[in-house]
């Protein structure tokens, strides 16, 4: 039986936390477990789209979706989350609160979020049109001991995701992939969970009024 895992991708806007956590979840659904996303551009335009980005805010928005996190890793799923998540202590609790936390830092120098930022948010932070932007006029505050660091400036995202891959297994939180494909022959088009464990978890949340 698959365990529940929380894997929570951290570091400033832009470093490659989404990529990287995309390609994971990509092959663990390509050896049939049963994964979900949660990140951060896509869990505001739902979840937690009445949500700011003061402090209060921010913190509001991590405690939901640790919320979410821990119903869907006590019940068996490989949860993937990126967000920036910039306070330790907001963090902190997501580890306390989920199962099989794992702590990703996506370590990335400033100047190359930047390079990397389509958006122009650095730009316009430093401008002064976009106010309390980590990583330019509030800080981040760097996991004091992840379970695992990617330096994202020396490595592929490929490289970066065998890395979680190989961790995770060392863990002992995900098989093997020879032993994943034989046991369960899965293909790349298979469903991640059955329709009924979506609509009870869909419940869930509209029944707490996160939905």
């Amino acid at each position: 039986m698959q365990q529940g895992c929380c894997v929570w991708f951290t570091g400033l806007p832009c470093c490659g936390k989404t990529t990287v956590a995309d390609l994971v979840a990509e092959e663990l659904k390509r050896r049939g477990l049963r994964v979900e996303r949660l990140d951060g551009d896509i869990v505001r335009q739902s979840l937690t789209r009445d949500l700011g980005f003061s402090k209060e805010d921010r913190d509001k928005n991590i405690e939901r979706v640790t919320f979410v996190a821990k119903l869907l890793s006590r019940n068996g799923v490989a949860v993937l989350v990126s967000f920036v998540s910039p306070y330790i202590k907001a963090r902190n609790n997501a580890r306390k609160e989920t199962t099989n936390f794992v702590e990703i830092f996506v370590d990335c120098p400033v100047e190359v979020c930047e390079q990397r930022d389509v958006k122009d948010m650095y730009k316009k932070a430093r401008a002064g049109e976009i106010k309390d932007f980590t990583g330019v006029d509030d800080p981040y505050e760097a996991p004091r001991h992840p379970e695992i660091v990617l330096k994202v400036a020396e490595a592929t995202p490929e490289q970066c995701r065998d890395t979680v891959l190989h961790k995770l297994e060392e863990f002992g939180y995900i098989p093997a992939a020879t032993t994943t494909a034989k046991q369960s022959g899965s293909t790349e088009d298979e469903q991640v969970y059955s329709k009924e464990e979506e609509q009870k978890i869909q419940k869930r949340l509209e029944d707490l009024g996160y939905l």
